[in-house]
């Protein structure tokens, strides 16, 4: 496994813990506002694991093809995003404040895994 993909799936096993931690805290709201977290978590984690998928796979690349399969990374992650909570809001009905704490939280999560990375913490 390249190491692009492998950093990646560890930014993504950080944003499950977010994701999962954020559930717990919307806990002592009810099982509604802590199953609207992992929805809004998982929106991310799912979508984060697509665009690695769809990004980092296949090897050598010409330039242009990279950056063609950058670009689709990021379109599939964010319709993924978008598809999972407009899911959570409209089909189930799910509270959205827990939701987009989850999102935050999540999107937080992986910054502070890229900055470990940077600092070397990550590293094999």
């Amino acid at each position: 496994m390249s190491a692009g993909r492998r950093l990646a799936f560890r930014a993504i096993a950080f944003q499950a813990g977010a994701t999962a931690l954020t559930a717990l805290a919307f806990l002592v709201q009810g099982a509604d506002s802590a199953l609207a977290a992992l929805v809004g978590g998982f929106a991310l984690v799912a979508g984060g694991g697509l665009a690695a998928l769809v990004s980092l796979g296949g090897g050598v690349k010409p330039a242009g093809s990279v950056i063609g399969l950058m670009l689709a990374g990021v379109l599939v992650k964010w319709l993924v995003v978008f598809a999972v909570l407009a899911v959570g809001l409209a089909g189930f009905q799910l509270p959205p404040l827990p939701m987009l704490a989850a999102v935050v939280a999540t999107m937080l999560a992986y910054v502070l895994a890229q900055i470990l990375n940077r600092e070397g913490v990550l590293r094999e």
